[in-house]
């Protein structure tokens, strides 16, 4: 039995898919779960409260996996902390001179981290834009006012 090819047309033929053309236009059909997580589910079913006493037990009793699970879902790790710094007050575009030097004084002291400077930063430098917009607006009230 011979196998039956493809016409040739003449022209090359491209299996590759063109740019900005899906394999698949419409996607993974909406709610639909992976075949893990069905086969997980299924064997969980009607389990989840025995296997959740469970590991409270087990870390009650000290074994540290199941302890740190948990922990783990008790009390999430946190994104970020409370930090407590003195700003000075901030009305003028020159006092942020006076909060950076604060943010600065707070690193290098220890009190707060680099990453938690940089935050305050930014939202110092939010303060400075909010600052200047609001002055300029007063200028150009002022100059319309002149004429």
């Amino acid at each position: 039995m011979t196998k039956k090819l493809p016409a040739k047309t003449g022209n090359k033929q491209d299996a590759r898919f063109k740019p900005g053309q899906s394999g698949n236009p419409y996607g993974r059909k909406a709610g639909s779960k992976n075949k893990v997580t069905l086969s997980m589910e299924a064997l969980l079913e009607g389990e989840a409260e025995a296997l959740t006493r469970t590991a409270i037990d087990k870390a009650l009793s000290g074994d540290m996996m199941a302890l740190r699970i948990c922990f783990d879902r008790l009390y999430p790790p946190q994104k970020g902390r409370s930090i407590q710094i003195d700003l000075p007050e901030i009305k003028r575009t020159n006092d942020i001179v006076q909060g950076y030097a604060a943010v600065l004084a707070a690193v290098s002291n220890g009190s707060i981290t680099p990453d938690e400077a940089s935050t305050i930063a930014h939202v110092l430098e939010a303060k400075r834009k909010a600052i200047e917009t609001i002055e300029i607006e007063k200028r150009i009230s002022l100059l319309e006012n002149l004429k």
